[in-house]
């Protein structure tokens, strides 16, 4: 019967998602994901600028073979790839940058959903789910079911107990704290009811 439930609010939700980003402003449909650093010598840096060209100001660098770059979008020439930073963003050169291979499940993995007022973290990696509140100690997830929509997708946990569902939606999101951009917009719902909003990220840098 739990089982039964649980299918039946995931498509619920998939269907809420499908509404919510259906009207969305135009994106490249296939970003943000991640990239390796390629193409660079040995001994050599690739540089993470301030703007979109090659004599703007460097804010740090990235190493032949670096893997898990993040681009949220590319400049309007499509040569240059915003990547997000702790603080803030920088643009890095396209042409050093290959795709790396997209995860095989609906929502990307590893992917790191967060928000603020209060203060909460929701976390996907290879090795399952776990979902924390400030203040509260982390609680592993069990997974019940994912589901791919129009621009993202949607997953069901059971948290001890409680029913938490993830919609993960490919679209701008900001923090409101910082400067740092992010590629996709987060919603916690707990039985059916919204009560966590956030942004989500494929990289920890």
């Amino acid at each position: 019967m739990a089982a039964r439930a649980a299918g039946k609010g995931l498509a619920a939700l998939a269907a809420t998602l499908l509404l919510l980003v259906w009207g969305a402003g135009a994106m490249a449909q296939d970003l943000p994901a991640r990239f390796t650093v390629a193409g660079v010598a040995a001994g050599d840096v690739l540089n993470v600028r301030a703007a979109p060209s090659a004599s703007a100001r460097i804010l740090g660098t990235l190493a032949p073979g670096d893997t898990g770059v993040e681009i949220v979008r590319l400049s309007p020439d499509g040569r240059w790839g915003l990547m997000p930073l702790r603080e803030g963003s920088g643009w890095v050169s396209m042409r050093y940058l290959a795709r790396e291979a997209p995860s095989p499940t609906p929502l990307p993995r590893p992917l790191l959903c967060r928000g603020t007022e209060p203060f909460w973290s929701l976390t996907l990696d290879t090795r399952g789910a776990r979902f924390e509140r400030m203040g509260e100690g982390a609680i592993p997830l069990r997974q019940h079911g994912e589901v791919a929509g129009f621009r993202g997708g949607v997953a069901a946990f059971d948290a001890g107990g409680e029913t938490l569902d993830l919609t993960v939606i490919r679209q701008a999101c900001s923090d409101g704290m910082s400067d740092r951009p992010y590629g996709f917009t987060a919603l916690v719902w707990n039985r059916g009811e919204l009560f966590l909003e956030g942004c989500c990220a494929l990289s920890a840098r």
